[in-house]
């Protein structure tokens, strides 16, 4: 195999409003949680719902916006890498880890959560110089990017 490919697409409900840091160099950081349901028929013929939930962390700019546009609840498409955190409890010092994802674009999958008017289409976050593609999720149409600065809202 010539090499690794570590990608993730997710689209689910915000479980908690973004929480945004600092690092000590001035970077921002956000972290948040999505839950992703998933619907599925047994072998009985009986429908059920599965929910996983998954923390992410976002960096930079995309960190910033995330804070400044989405809250608990609102729906979000994201595409990232899964990153593994690992680290000795101070307590049992025993070893301890933890997968996360960590957030590369995203896509606004709703409208302003005040009701007023707007396009309900996704809205990437790429800004304009970006020029490849990505594909829509499955189900969506295709949309043309639109930079940070022409959200209007």
């Amino acid at each position: 195999m010539a090499g690794s490919v570590n990608k993730v697409f997710l689209m689910g409900n915000l479980t908690r409003d973004v929480e945004l840091k600092f690092t000590p160099s001035n970077q921002p950081v956000a972290t948040l949680g999505i839950a992703v349901n998933r619907r599925y028929r047994t072998r009985d013929g009986e429908d059920r719902d599965e929910t996983t939930f998954v923390d992410c962390e976002a960096w930079g700019r995309t960190a910033e916006v995330m804070n400044q546009y989405l809250s608990k609840g609102r729906p979000v498409f994201i595409e990232g890498r899964l990153k593994l955190d690992q680290w000795q409890d101070r307590e049992s010092g025993k070893n301890r880890s933890k997968l996360r994802v960590v957030i590369e674009n995203f896509q606004f999958v709703d409208s302003r959560p005040d009701g007023a008017s707007g396009s309900a289409a996704p809205r990437s976050t790429k800004k304009p110089d970006d020029s490849h593609e990505d594909s829509p999720p499955p189900g969506q149409s295709e949309h043309q990017p639109v930079a940070e600065s022409e959200i209007p809202f």
